[in-house]
C-alpha cells in the first residue's frame, strides 16, 4: 500500500489504473501535505471520532483521517475510484467506502448505526459546483453533527462567514451562521491540487451551534424570506417580498413590519442580520393570523 503523501505516489497510482479526471464530478485532488495536516488538526480528529468523509478521491485525506480517527465512512459517487481506494485503504481496517450519492443518502441512519446517534465530524474535498446542496442537505437533514471542515472555493468560504452590509452577505451566510459557526482555517492556492483548478481554495470548519442562535416561529417561512429578498439583490426588501409569487407577503405588510422593527421601508435584505431576518418572519406571521 502506498503511502499518498508522496505527489509521486499519487500521480504512480493515477497512471497504474489509467485514471481519466471526470468534469462532470469536478475532480481536483488534494496532494499538499502541509494542507492536509491543517484539515485534520482543524477538525479536531480523535480517536473517539466516527468521520465520514465526503469524495475521498483516490484516498490521501483517507489515509490521514484513518489514522487519526476511530472509524471513517468514505463516500464517494464515481465507480472508477473504488478499486483504486481498495487498493490505497488496503492496510486500514477501520474504514468502509461506500460507492454511492451523499445526496440519496439517509445520514440519519448512517449515525445510528456506526455512532450510536451521536454527533458525527464531517469532512470533505468539495466539488465547487455542489458545495452549496451538499452542506445545506447536511444542516436541514438534522443528522447530528459536530462540525464540517471542507475545502471549498475561496468565494464560497468567505460568503460562509460575511457580515451584513457586505457585498458577499446573502442567503448562504445566513443559512450557515443559523446552523453554526464559520471559521476559515487554511487558504489553499491552486497549485496544491491535481488537476489545478482555476480558482483559490479554503478550508472552512462549521462547528454545529448547540441551540440555534435565534428564535423563530417557522424555520422554513424564515428562509423563504430570506430566498425572497436576496433574490433581487438591488431591490429593496419590501419590493423584493411583495414581488415574489411564492409567498403571500404585500409591500404594505412588509413596510408596516419593518416599520414596526425602527426600519426604514427603502432597506435592502443585505443590510439586515439573522436576529433581523427571524423578527421579521415572526412579525409577519403574527399579521398572518391576526388577519385570519
Amino acid at each position: 500500500m502506498a503511502t499518498l503523501r508522496i505527489p509521486q505516489n499519487t500521480i504512480e497510482v493515477l497512471q497504474k489504473y489509467n485514471f481519466r479526471f471526470q468534469k462532470k464530478f469536478g475532480q481536483n485532488f488534494l496532494i499538499d501535505t502541509h494542507v492536509l495536516d491543517k484539515i485534520i488538526r482543524a477538525a479536531d480528529i480523535t480517536e473517539e471520532d466516527f468521520v465520514l468523509e465526503i469524495g475521498p478521491g483516490i484516498g490521501t485525506m483517507t489515509q490521514y483521517l484513518c489514522e487519526n480517527a476511530g472509524r471513517v465512512m468514505a463516500v464517494e459517487i464515481d465507480t472508477n475510484l473504488i478499486p483504486i481506494l481498495g487498493e490505497t485503504l488496503a492496510g486500514y481496517h477501520n474504514v468502509t467506502v461506500v460507492n454511492d450519492d451523499i445526496l440519496k443518502m439517509d445520514l440519519g441512519q448512517i449515525a445510528r448505526e456506526h455512532n450510536q446517534g451521536k454527533p458525527i465530524k464531517v469532512v470533505a474535498n468539495l466539488p465547487y459546483y455542489i458545495t452549496t446542496p451538499i452542506i445545506m442537505g447536511l444542516f436541514e437533514s438534522q443528522v447530528p453533527l459536530e462540525s464540517i471542515t471542507v475545502m471549498v472555493q475561496r468565494e464560497v468560504a468567505e460568503r460562509m462567514q460575511s457580515e451584513p452590509g457586505t457585498k458577499e452577505y446573502g442567503a448562504l451566510s445566513l443559512a450557515v451562521q443559523y446552523y453554526a459557526r464559520a471559521e476559515i482555517v487554511a487558504n489553499v492556492p491552486p497549485n496544491c491540487f491535481m488537476p489545478r483548478p482555476n480558482v483559490g481554495s479554503a478550508v472552512i470548519r462549521l462547528t454545529r451551534h448547540q441551540d440555534n442562535p435565534v428564535k423563530v416561529a417557522d424555520e422554513g417561512f424564515m428562509f423563504r424570506i430570506i430566498r425572497a429578498s436576496f433574490n433581487q439583490r438591488r431591490k429593496t426588501l419590501q419590493n423584493g417580498l411583495g414581488n415574489d409569487g411564492s409567498l403571500w407577503v404585500a409591500k404594505e405588510q412588509a413596510a408596516q413590519a419593518l416599520e414596526q422593527m425602527g426600519l426604514s421601508p427603502t432597506i435592502r435584505g443585505e443590510k439586515l442580520s439573522l436576529e433581523q431576518f427571524a423578527e421579521l418572519s415572526n412579525l409577519l406571521l403574527c399579521m398572518k393570523e391576526s388577519h385570519g
